[in-house]
């Protein structure tokens, strides 16, 4: 099983950046699509962006030109760059891996492997 763990995350004022990184321990990695989900408090887990090995990206409507996924191959390591941060981003965010072979999906039922999660607070 692929194991992942995450960095970065924190608290920022609204309209501020942070950047989360996902480090996979297993080449598998590059051959499934890798996302990145997000729970907040009260709210059902939903999809944020997801990326595959062509390239091929997809994105929730909240966070269409503000976020950007991205993935360094020769470090194993998924990226989510999230700008003009705003309270409604308040949340935890979890990286996944071993999902669709082609398509990004952003539905969580299509991951197997997990992150531990890191906790991203903005604040108004």
């Amino acid at each position: 099983q692929v194991q992942l763990v995450q960095s970065g995350g924190g608290s920022v004022q609204a309209g501020g950046s942070l950047r989360l990184s996902c480090a996979a321990s297993e080449y598998t990695y590059n051959e499934n699509c890798m996302g990145w989900f997000r729970r907040a408090s009260g709210k059902e887990r939903e999809g944020v962006a997801a990326i595959c090995s062509d390239g091929w990206t997809n994105y929730g409507d909240s966070v269409k030109g503000r976020f950007t996924v991205s993935k360094d191959n020769a470090n194993n390591t998924l990226f989510l760059q999230m700008n003009s941060l705003k309270p409604g981003d308040t949340a935890m965010y979890y990286c996944a891996t071993d999902g669709p072979r082609w398509y990004p999906s952003l539905m969580e039922s299509e991951y197997k492997s997990w992150g531990q999660g890191t906790q991203v607070t903005v604040s108004s």
